[in-house]
């Protein structure tokens, strides 16, 4: 990083090339760590990961040889390929095209100082932040359409004795339908409906504190704590 960025501008570039896995292995690592702690690190890497999506329409995929993949691993970071990240782990980024990635390490360098192209996705990756307006509760919710599985991580929150979180999604004026209620685990995996994977893209997820087990009236009964718009990836 050059020193003439301030420390804020220093991190929102780190989020950056750590949402577009240009980081070594060591150095992500220590990115992590941060990112564990720091909420606004969070915030970042959040809004890196909303503001990579254009570029989906822009580019074909294609999938690149194993060769050239550990060749630009080796040029950029002298080491073998590196292992998956968090967000990798997630499955945030199984889609992502390797067409970019050159690009990408270009672009990284003048994060801070003009616009960023964004990295093109293959397939169909949906995100949405959970939140409550005081951030009392942050849930990240990661859909791949690959395998039907939303991925759940709770970063802030946790239910009352007694009472449970229930996950729901709400497509356009449609009644609430029940994804289940949340375990107690920061991490967790529902599979979706068929009926809601078409409609994802439109849909706003919500979370409402209900009665140990769950709403028993197949629609909310507690108080609507979190909400989170889907965007596609």
């Amino acid at each position: 990083m050059t020193d003439d960025l301030t420390p804020e501008e220093e991190s929102r570039a780190l989020a950056a090339e750590y949402v577009l896995r240009l980081m070594s292995p060591e150095d992500e690592r220590a990115f992590e760590s941060r990112l564990a702690e720091d909420r606004d690190l969070e915030n970042d890497v959040a809004e890196w990961v909303a503001h990579f999506e254009p570029l989906a329409d822009e580019f074909a995929s294609v999938a690149p040889p194993k060769a050239l993949k550990a060749r630009l691993t080796a040029d950029l970071f002298g080491a073998p390929e590196k292992p998956a990240s968090i967000w990798a782990r997630l499955g945030l980024w199984q889609g992502i095209s390797l067409t970019a990635t050159a690009a990408a390490a270009v672009m990284a360098v003048m994060l801070v100082i003009q616009p960023v192209p964004e990295v093109p996705t293959a397939g169909q990756m949906f995100v949405s932040e959970i939140a409550a307006e005081d951030d009392s509760l942050r849930v990240l919710a990661v859909y791949d359409s690959a395998t039907g599985d939303l991925r759940l991580t709770r970063t802030a929150g946790q239910a009352a004795g007694g009472r449970d979180f229930e996950l729901w999604a709400i497509v356009g004026d449609n009644a609430p339908v029940s994804l289940g209620v949340l375990t107690d685990d920061e991490s967790s995996e529902i599979e979706l409906p068929e009926a809601l994977r078409a409609s994802l893209g439109e849909a706003v997820l919500a979370i409402s504190d209900e009665p140990d087990g769950g709403s028993t009236t197949g629609a909310p009964t507690g108080a609507v704590l979190a909400v989170g718009q889907v965007s596609e990836v």
